[in-house]
C-alpha cells in the first residue's frame, strides 16, 4: 500500500467522490446526503494534509481536514475525516491515513485536531483512539438524519509538537 500525502487534487475526486458516496449510504458516516462537487469539495477542505492510500492503482482511502471555524483564533484546530472504500475496511488503513494526517497536520501547525463520530460507529472510534484522540463527550441529537435525532461522540487529539511556541 502506498500512502501518498502529495494532496488531493480534482483529478483524484472521481475516487475520492466514490469512497465518500459508498460512507454517505453506510448510515453512519456523515450526517450529508449527497457527495459534494469537486469545487465544493476543494473549498471546504484545507489545501494540505490532503492524503490518498493507494494499491496498484487503486485509491483504498483517503483523509483530509476541514477548517472548525474561519476565525483566526482557531487558525490551528481541525476536523479531520477518514474514509476507506468498502472492499478495504478491516484492513489497517484507516490507522495508517489516520497517522499519516496527524503528521502532516503537525507539519502545518495544526495544534488540535477533533473528530465527530456516530457512536454507531465502532471501528472509527477504535481508530481515533488508537492514533491518540480522547473521547471528550456525546453531543446528544446533533442532527436528524431521516428524520431521526443522531448523537455524536466528539473526540479531540492536541499536538505535542505543533502550537508549542
Amino acid at each position: 500500500m502506498t500512502i501518498m500525502a502529495y494532496g488531493i487534487h480534482e483529478r483524484d475526486y472521481f475516487f475520492v467522490a466514490e469512497i465518500y458516496k459508498q460512507g454517505i449510504e453506510s448510515g453512519n458516516a456523515t450526517f450529508e446526503t449527497e457527495v459534494p462537487s469537486w469545487s465544493n469539495w476543494d473549498q471546504s477542505h484545507l489545501s494540505h494534509s490532503r492524503i490518498l492510500a493507494k494499491e496498484e492503482g487503486t485509491v483504498l482511502g483517503w483523509a483530509a481536514l476541514s477548517p472548525v471555524s474561519g476565525r483566526c483564533v482557531y487558525g490551528g484546530v481541525a476536523e479531520v475525516s477518514v474514509y476507506i472504500n468498502n472492499e478495504a475496511r478491516g484492513k489497517g488503513i484507516g490507522s495508517v491515513l489516520l497517522g499519516k494526517l496527524v503528521e502532516e497536520s503537525e507539519k502545518n501547525g495544526i495544534w488540535t485536531l477533533q473528530a465527530g463520530i456516530f457512536p454507531e460507529n465502532l471501528g472509527s472510534l477504535r481508530i481515533h483512539e488508537k492514533c491518540g484522540f480522547r473521547f471528550v463527550g456525546v453531543r446528544e441529537k446533533l442532527g436528524r438524519m431521516n428524520g431521526i435525532w443522531r448523537d455524536v461522540c466528539l473526540l479531540e487529539r492536541r499536538s505535542q509538537i505543533a502550537g508549542k511556541e
